[in-house]
């Protein structure tokens, strides 16, 4: 089903299938233009969303059209030039520098398409360090990052280094970082443009299982059209504005459906 879109300065943007309880990340009227020389881009445009837990949202549109900096706006990574940005309960962008900074600590999970592993760190210690930073202590950091890469297929390689590892598995060690928090929010950036078709259905699906298992709120950004059977919801963008907000599948199906 497809969601009919509001214009410019309406109500924040939901699916028609609402799942039960609050929202746990609302945007409303963001803006943000990047100026080059003389050239101003409107990158985000009147956008107003709301996105909630327990499911996998897909942010899909093409080069260009504002899905990446939509991401940034919404996780504290990336100030929008106007709008109101609610995550988890906070105003997100009426918070201090350093408070930012502690919510995407505490609470958020991020996976990019370059991976972002340290060269000379195991994928064992990628991880534990991470958790480390994050206050835990380090025995028990050990044993989480054992668990979250355990969990993601690589209990067999922890001692690996980046460059022993493909590229499908160092995606998998960035999904294990992002994991082992436990974060609330988890939000993902082309997570699969590096990799083959065979790889990137194992990350999209660990995803997934972070929304459905671990309840999750989980967002990933793609132009990859082959990533949309895993996701309960479908919204596109096109020149800076959200154009339709799809729910292929019930949720409540999905999961009964998933392995």
């Amino acid at each position: 089903m497809t969601a009919d879109l509001p214009s410019p300065g309406a109500p924040s943007l939901e699916a028609s299938s609402i799942e039960a309880g609050p929202p746990s990340i609302t945007a409303d009227a963001l803006d943000k233009t990047f100026i080059t020389g003389k050239t101003r881009v409107a990158a985000l445009n009147q956008v107003g969303l709301a996105i909630y837990a327990g499911e996998l949202t897909m942010l899909l549109g093409a080069s260009g059209s504002g899905k990446s900096t939509l991401l940034a706006a919404i996780s504290g990574l990336l100030r929008p030039d106007n709008g109101v940005v609610t995550a988890l309960g906070r105003d997100l962008w009426s918070l201090p520098a350093a408070e930012i900074e502690r919510f995407r600590l505490d609470a958020c999970g991020f996976i990019f398409q370059g991976f972002n592993l340290f060269t000379a760190l195991t994928a064992l210690e990628q991880v534990q360090v991470v958790l480390e930073y994050a206050g835990v202590r380090s025995r028990q950091a050990r044993r989480r990052a054992a668990s979250a890469l355990e969990e993601v297929g690589l209990g067999g390689r922890l001692d690996l280094r980046p460059a022993e590892l493909s590229g499908g598995e160092k995606q998998r060690v960035a999904i294990a970082r992002a994991i082992a928090k436990a974060p609330q929010l988890l939000f993902a950036d082309e997570p699969t443009s590096a990799l083959d078709s065979q790889n990137g259905q194992i990350v999209i699906g660990l995803l997934h299982k972070a929304a459905r298992d671990h309840g999750a709120t989980v967002l990933c950004v793609t132009h990859d059209p082959r990533l949309l059977g895993h996701a309960e919801r479908i919204i596109r963008m096109e020149d800076g504005r959200l154009v339709a907000d799809e729910r292929p599948q019930p949720a409540a199906l999905r999961k009964k459906a998933a392995p």
